[in-house]
């Protein structure tokens, strides 16, 4: 989609494989499945609207687990990091109310 939560996807990401610490005494197998389960819970909660042939109409970066932190900077970019919030406003709500957090334009499209 070619959007700025490209960027911000790696950056968490390498960021939580380099924050992760196995147990010195587990087997290797073991410490692919912990590096796992941590990333998931490290890193923010990427998720992405597609249309119905799989076109990426909105991309969102929020809080890990999709819950509310403090000076978390949410973002929702569509494509080419165009406003998503004027063609999808309706299922950025949805989105908001599922997670029980608030996704107002102002404060997650960054080019507001």
């Amino acid at each position: 989609m070619r959007h700025a939560v490209d960027k911000y996807f790696r950056k968490h990401e390498a960021a939580a494989r380099e924050s992760y610490r196995a147990p010195a005494n587990a087997a290797n197998f073991e410490k692919a499945i912990g590096l796992k389960d941590h990333i998931a819970k490290a890193m923010p909660l990427f998720l992405t609207l597609r249309a119905d042939d799989g076109e990426g109409l909105a991309t969102a970066m929020l809080p890990p687990e999709g819950r509310n932190q403090a000076n978390f900077r949410k973002v929702i970019v569509g494509p080419a990091n165009s406003d998503p919030y004027t063609a999808h406003g309706g299922a950025i709500e949805s989105l908001a109310r599922h997670l029980g957090i608030e996704l107002p334009r102002e404060d997650c499209f960054p080019y507001a």
